[in-house]
């Protein structure tokens, strides 16, 4: 994650007695505390003139003072996991309302010029139909993953640009663009994207070509007279910046595995330059090192938008574990539909997997951060059988490879009827299970699941639900319709790997939940930095807002565990408090 930009610039009305409005604050950074809780309860938001809030509201106001401080950290929070230059609120019709961060930097003008402006005009003029169509995937799906456009200096620095739209996918007047600086060549380097970042990179591309014409994907795999290579620390330094300086304005690069990357471009003519490189800077480390390359069109004739970006995701999850001949095994020689069309064969024998429960839960533990007693296990889903008939047995692309053929909720309904099972057998253990955004929004399963918790009320209380985002959802109307229903019943309910996307904020504005789960990835980042602790209690103080307990996954040391206790976290799972295994007390 990089940090913050140095400064952060704001604009809010202030109140001048004849209804006029004028640009005020200007500074450094505050703390996170700072942007999060105003000391005093009756200062204003920030707003433009053309926002209909835009008049100072104070805490005697129609606008509850919990409402109020929920918009500001879901300004904050957006710019917070986005690293974000600048940030800019929108309306439908793509004008300005707020603008924070790095304006005067990067382009001139403080930020309350912007007010009342086309977001438009924000990046170069030859890029501006590139936005607006972007705009248009944001309107339609309800978030922007980020793309890559030039920004209206200048230097046309590339930016990365990404959003969401804050009234969730019935996009209001409310939304919600952020600008972060990409490498160049000869500035400073920081690390390549992982697997996540490059993925929402690449289905934008899927999903409605707003990148400018990407069509190929570029996968290279280092590797030495005995197989893959997973470079030192240092040669994986330098090949990073290798790839940073060697891909084409408007792509992208990324991290999959030690010794595996990929690289999005809008020719696969880049692909021999950035492999001979990769092997220039390997051999002068001293190693005996190849370059594989692998390319794999993302042309999606005939499948669906879900079909296409499970399959990417299957893609990707496949190379970073098996590399060129893990993609080749699994039909992806011809591209997406390739894939797609073998995976379709061979969803019968999946079924048949799903319906003889050919897998197994394991059990790990989450205990208050306290006491350290257990408080309830997640059920984690470990799938076994032969790989070759019936699908893959790694739990992530096992999940996702049932998704792709139609099969999500299927493997719902038999993991909540295995974790109901083991509810039904634990002495007193509380058991999480997950369930997809897909099976959520389905009225079926909906049915299915309160009709089983309404003939069996005992198991209400055995059981919780982690909403997990393996897939978006689409129907949030019955999605949240399920949630209620749920909760009506008395049964918790937890959003999964909060912070990894935006769809898990999404959430968290859209569903009354009780818990929230914090992504890993910031417990392992808060020890390194004030910046990224600041993320986590941005994060918890959200949570907080909203009435919902706070969890921190992947907890291996007790100094993670003391750093979430005193970030306000209040419960914890990793292996520091258990692995995964049998669940306690069972029969």
């Amino acid at each position: 994650m990089t940090e913050l930009a140095g400064s952060m610039a704001a604009t809010r009305p202030r109140n001048t007695g004849d209804g006029a409005t004028g640009a005020t604050f200007a500074g450094p950074a505050a703390p996170a505390s700072m942007l999060l809780l105003p000391d005093d309860p009756s200062a204003p938001l920030m707003h433009g003139p053309d926002d209909p809030a835009a008049s100072v509201l104070h805490a005697s106001d129609s606008l509850a003072p919990l409402q109020r401080a929920l918009r500001d950290r879901e300004r904050f929070l957006i710019f917070a996991l986005t690293a974000a230059d600048m940030l800019v609120e929108i309306t439908a019709r793509g004008r300005i309302t707020f603008a924070a961060g790095a304006f005067e930097q990067r382009l001139g003008t403080p930020p309350g010029a912007w007010i009342g402006r086309p977001a438009a005009d924000l990046v170069a003029p030859a890029s501006r139909p590139g936005l607006i169509r972007a705009l248009d995937l944001l309107h339609m799906r309800g978030r922007l993953s980020p793309i890559s456009l030039p920004l209206n200096d200048v230097a046309a620095t590339p930016m990365s640009v990404a959003g969401l739209c804050l009234s969730g996918l019935a996009c209001g007047d409310r939304l919600c663009l952020t600008f972060s600086a990409l490498p160049q060549d000869g500035a400073e380097t920081t690390a390549l994207p992982d697997g996540n970042g490059l993925r929402q990179a690449l289905e934008n591309a899927l999903l409605g070509d707003a990148g400018g014409g990407t069509t190929t994907f570029g996968m290279f795999e280092l590797a030495g007279p005995d197989g893959p290579l997973a470079p030192r620390p240092d040669l994986a330094g330098r090949i990073t910046e290798t790839l940073a300086g060697a891909v084409s304005a408007g792509g992208v690069a990324g991290e999959l595995a030690a010794g595996r990357y990929g690289v999005m471009s809008r020719t696969a003519d880049d692909f021999t330059r950035i492999a001979a490189a990769i092997e220039t800077v390997a051999r002068q480390a001293g190693l005996d090192a190849a370059v594989s390359t692998t390319a794999l069109p993302l042309r999606s004739e005939g499948l669906s938008p879900l079909q296409a970006t499970r399959a990417l995701r299957y893609a990707l999850g496949t190379f970073a574990r098996g590399g060129a001949g893990g993609l080749a095994r699994e039909g992806f020689s011809d591209g997406l539909a390739g894939f797609v069309a073998r995976a379709c064969e061979k969803a019968e024998g999946l079924r048949r997997l799903i319906d003889e429960r050919r897998f197994r839960l394991a059990f790990q533990p989450i205990v208050g951060l306290t006491d350290r007693r257990v408080h309830h296990f997640e059920a984690l889903l470990r799938p076994h059988g032969p790989a070759d008939a019936d699908g893959p047995t790694e739990p992530g692309n096992f999940v996702i490879f049932a998704e792709t053929v139609g099969l999500s909720e299927d493997l719902d309904w038999a993991v909540f009827e295995t974790c109901a099972e083991a509810a039904r057998r634990a002495d007193g253990a509380k058991i999480a299970c997950n369930l997809s955004g897909l099976s959520l929004q389905s009225p079926g399963f909906r049915d299915r699941l309160l009709g089983l918790l309404r003939r069996e009320p005992a198991l209400v209380p055995r059981l919780l639900i982690e909403i997990t985002e393996t897939a978006e959802i689409e129907d949030e109307g019955s999605a949240v319709e399920t949630v209620e229903a749920l909760r009506s019943l008395g049964l918790p309910l937890c959003i999964d790997d909060f912070g990894a996307g935006a769809a898990a904020f999404r959430y968290l504005k859209a569903f009354r939940v009780d818990y929230v789960k914090i992504d890993g990835q910031y417990v392992e980042a808060a020890l390194r930095s004030e910046q990224d602790r600041g993320f986590v209690a941005a994060m918890v103080s959200l949570a907080r807002t909203v009435g919902a307990k706070v969890v921190a996954e992947r907890i291996e040391t007790e100094a993670e565990a003391d750093a979430m206790l005193a970030l306000g976290v209040g419960y914890g799972q990793g292996w520091l408090f258990g692995k995964p295994g049998r669940l306690p007390g069972s029969l």
